[in-house]
């Protein structure tokens, strides 16, 4: 390599849209102090289709190779669909699925090895252009048995999982580029699929996250938007039964349930697309879908069903000081959403006929698992017409600008509000009622 800058533009131009979202350089810090914590080959598995690759290797390789400049390797899984399809078209191969699973009979294995491989290596290659380090690891991981040799052909299920390549790619400071490509214990090519792999890596690896790049950059709710987070614990029997929701995305949604039902409860999956990946890693607000195993969230509307003195704690510990003397018991909850370990809160009351968002206090922990935003999301879907009020030296400013639509700024004090039929001359009072509120938490020191 040459004494150059190995940050390529594309890279660079990753890292400018990143730090063009943050306000504050506390998010990205917060974030990767806690991914630095982990085991680089256990930070994170990303599984790409091959459409990604097909579509957006440019874009695919500088968000790869961007996560290696602040320090942070990733393992990635890849498929190669569509280029499959293409491959064994020209071969006159018929495409035949049974279940989601490909047909590969005996002729197809060749190319599908040299496909597959192909694919690995233009990642590989791209990644490096970008100024990033991977390793080409297109077979040795996966040790499969055939799942149903007269059925589906040579299609296997990993039996074992081999991660010594991994773990010296790691060591290296290489991200490792795998294929769906399995051997059998005598040394048989299979076809793996790849939710199949991914499962099985995340089963021997234990990832903190978990990530799936792909065109649409999350999941899609019955009017076509991304939805931003889904708590399983509270949002999966309702997803599954709603009429909106089709066979592929149920399917996902199951695949992913299964995944996290096997993961310790910090980890999460995100959904996204290459060129959203550090928003979704790095900031509050998120770019895609995230999803997690999740806790449950409390919904009160008294402060008799809620534990003030844990409620106090999380408080003090969120914002780094305690509420004033009196806070708690002159306090008139108008609701609270509060998930089960008293690691994330939004307590609201009444200004006017408006609800007056009083705390949301999320723990750093919290906020990396994603329950602060689940918690946002039972708020803003319990609330249309939302104001509220922030320091403007706060650093979650940055997400609250994000969500709201309006927002004025005025010395110490920053008022915003949700709520798009709200006119500005029509807010101008309650605005100014929300200025006027006396602090509830003790002065920073």
């Amino acid at each position: 390599m040459s004494g150059k800058d190995p940050v390529q533009p594309p890279v660079r131009q990753t890292i400018v849209q990143l730090l063009s979202h943050m306000r504050d350089g506390k998010e990205i810090r917060e974030y990767l102090h806690r991914f630095s914590g982990v085991d680089q080959e256990r930070f994170a598995v990303i599984k790409v289709g091959g459409a990604v690759i097909q579509d957006d290797l440019d874009g695919l390789a500088s968000a790869l190779a961007f996560l290696q400049t602040v320090g942070l390797t990733p393992v990635v899984v890849h498929g190669g669909g569509p280029q499959l399809d293409a491959a064994l078209d020209a071969a006159g191969i018929a495409t035949e699925r049974i279940n989601g699973l490909r047909v590969t009979r005996e002729p197809a294995i060749p190319i599908i090895r040299d496909t597959l491989t192909e694919a690995n290596l233009a990642l590989v290659d791209a990644i490096r252009a970008a100024g990033g380090r991977a390793a080409a690891i297109p077979r040795g991981v996966f040790e499969a048995e055939l799942v149903d040799e007269k059925t589906l052909g040579r299609v296997g299920e990993p039996s074992r999982v081999r991660l010594d390549l991994v773990a010296a790619a790691a060591r290296a400071g290489q991200a490792s580029i795998l294929a769906c490509l399995g051997e059998t214990a005598d040394g048989c090519l299979v076809n793996v699929n790849a939710d199949t792999a991914v499962r099985a890596l995340v089963h021997a690896l234990q990832p903190y996250k978990v990530v799936f790049l792909t065109g649409t950059g999350g999941l899609l709710d019955e009017d076509g938007d991304i939805l931003s987070s889904i708590n399983l614990a509270t949002d999966f029997a309702e997803l599954m039964d709603a009429d909106w929701v089709n066979g592929g995305m149920r399917l996902k949604l199951e695949e992913i349930k299964r995944l996290l039902d096997d993961l310790p409860l910090s980890s999460s999956v995100s959904i996204t697309r290459p060129a959203e990946l550090a928003r979704e890693l790095f900031t509050h607000a998120g770019a895609g879908t995230l999803i997690r195993r999740g806790e449950r969230i409390k919904a009160a509307s008294s402060k008799d069903e809620l534990d003030i003195a844990k409620l106090d704690s999380l408080v003090t510990k969120a914002f780094g000081r305690p509420p004033i003397a009196g806070y708690w018991d002159s306090l008139v909850i108008d609701q609270a959403f509060v998930t089960d370990s008293y690691r994330a809160a939004a307590l609201t009351t009444r200004l006017d006929d408006w609800i007056y968002l009083d705390k949301f206090a999320v723990l750093d922990d919290a906020r990396g698992e994603g329950l602060g935003r689940a918690v946002w999301h039972r708020l803003v879907e319990y609330a249309p017409r939302l104001i509220w009020r922030s320091r403007t030296s706060n650093p979650v400013n940055g997400f609250y600008f994000d969500e709201c639509d309006g927002a004025v700024r005025r010395d110490e004090w920053t008022v915003f509000w949700r709520g798009e039929d709200v006119s500005l001359t029509g807010i101008d009072a309650v605005v100014e009622k929300a200025f006027s509120l006396p602090p509830t938490l003790e002065a920073p020191k």
